[in-house]
């Protein structure tokens, strides 16, 4: 019986005894689909799973060393391309999803909430200037001026959190998001729910409204910054980044808030991809410490659980992190009977073994033996987990991300046109997708508001200041196309 034997061994056996002199053949596996058979040193014969039984020449000094054929490598860039495109749909579909049930949220709110659609001569502290005037180089001036003012406290603000998560202050880190988890969950949910009832005209108790909110925010609080399900924690995030959201429209003077998302996304570009960007060094930081960020910044498609982030102890840290959670089929304990190796590469191996034509020899079963202890998990190190494991944990896209996309949307809609939204709503899609596509070519942090926010924009002031007043026009006309 003809023994299996891995990459990289040889098998030796007695083909032939002619006179005194035995020949001897070497099976040797050159990569995991190219088998090379050589004769006393020289290469006589290769047989590919792919490709089928190709001819080979002997190189000079009998080193029976073959150049790996161009398909091969052309196969493998093809797998990879595969690959990328499976994973790259897998990724779209995880924060199409999520983003769209944000923005459909902030959407509904403001077209039946008419409390989110002005805001009653109250704005942010952040916005000392108002725009109220008719005047147009005031205006924007306001708007500028506001625009600053707000993106340098977010600058300082996210150098602040760098230098807390740089010093391992995680229990302050923990601290601040809690207080404002707790704002966005019981305050501004409960007057979301005050005004969802009144819009709707539905008479409720304090008695109910308190139980309702109580349960609202412990749950949330639990499954945010605890332990819970993925579902849960996903929509609790959903809807404090639709909370955030609808504080904004409401409270952000009109030119201002374009003003925002414009300076944002230019921020977003310089935090991200600039050598010394505070978001940057706040993401290369915790993938040297081989921790994850803080599930209340942080959207996952996968479980984010940090309990132990705030240990005193850094070394204990990188043992005691927790890890997401297994599938149900792995959890059940599924034993690998393959030796480590995937299911094609042993039936690749079955294939080589029915069209070998060496016998038995007391070395190759050694070396066979010398293999499976080698793959055997028992007798195996431990090896530590690598980038691409920590990849597969799941995509991760910033709730900054959802609130500054829900804003353009929920802003476009609170001015009755349909068309306008639904543009700004595709086109926030397509960037996504496009920052996704970039995401898989670079694969590193890539910003992804200045292409969504850049057309969602585009389509916004196109949509409102010329596809909109022609389809009006051509409507008074009955003009139909």
């Amino acid at each position: 019986m003809p023994s299996r034997v891995g990459k990289g061994m040889a098998r030796l056996g007695p083909i032939s005894e002619e006179g005194n002199e035995d020949e001897c053949a070497v099976l040797l596996l050159n990569s995991e689909e190219d088998v090379l058979f050589l004769k006393n040193g020289s290469a006589i014969h290769r047989q590919s799973s792919v490709g089928g039984d190709e001819d080979s020449r002997p190189t000079p000094g009998g080193e029976g060393e073959v150049r790996r054929p161009q398909p091969r490598v052309q196969q493998q860039d093809q797998d990879e391309e595969d690959e990328m495109l499976k994973y790259g749909a897998k990724h779209v579909i995880m924060l199409f999803v999520p983003v769209s049930l944000c923005m459909l949220l902030v959407v509904a709110s403001i077209s039946k909430v008419t409390y989110y659609q002005s805001s009653g001569g109250v704005y942010l502290i952040y916005t000392p200037f108002h725009e109220e005037t008719d005047q147009a180089g005031i205006k924007l001036w306001n708007a500028l001026a506001n625009a600053a003012i707000l993106i340098g406290i977010v600058l300082v603000m996210t150098i602040f959190l760098v230098l807390l998560y740089k010093y391992r202050c995680y229990k302050f880190i923990h601290g601040w998001l809690i207080v404002a988890s707790l704002m966005l969950l019981f305050v501004f949910s409960l007057i979301y729910l005050q005004e969802l009832l009144v819009a709707f005209n539905i008479p409720m108790d304090y008695i109910t409204v308190s139980f309702i909110m109580w349960n609202f925010g412990v749950v949330g609080m639990v499954s945010i910054h605890w332990k819970g399900s993925l579902r849960v924690q996903q929509a609790y995030l959903i809807i404090i980044s639709a909370m955030a959201a609808l504080i904004f429209i409401k409270y952000l003077p009109e030119w201002t808030l374009w003003m925002i998302l414009g300076g944002i996304a230019l921020y977003d570009l310089f935090a991200v991809l600039t050598p010394h960007g505070p978001l940057k060094i706040l993401v290369e930081t915790a993938q040297d410490r081989n921790e994850s960020l803080f599930p209340a910044l942080i959207y996952s498609s996968t479980m984010m659980w940090i309990v132990n982030m705030a240990d005193a102890d850094p070394e204990r840290q990188s043992h005691t992190s927790q890890q997401p959670l297994a599938p149900a089929d792995e959890e059940e304990g599924e034993v690998d009977d393959n030796g480590g190796f995937d299911t094609n590469f042993s039936q690749r191996q079955d294939d080589y073994e029915q069209r070998s034509t060496s016998v038995n020899s007391d070395d190759a079963r050694a070396a066979a033996s010398a293999l499976r202890q080698e793959n055997d998990p028992s007798t195996r190190r431990p090896q530590p987990l690598d980038d691409d494991d920590d990849e597969e944990r799941g995509v991760k896209l910033g709730l900054g991300d959802f609130i500054f996309y829900s804003v353009l949307v929920g802003k476009a809609s609170s001015y009755g046109d349909w068309t306008t939204t639904l543009a700004c709503f595709v086109a926030i899609l397509i960037g996504l997708c496009l920052t996704l596509i970039l995401l898989a070519i670079f694969k590193k942090a890539l910003p992804a508001l200045p292409i969504s926010i850049a057309f969602g924009l585009l389509f916004y002031f196109t949509s409102s200041f010329l596809v909109f007043p022609f389809t009006d026009f051509m409507a008074s006309e009955q003009v139909f196309i």
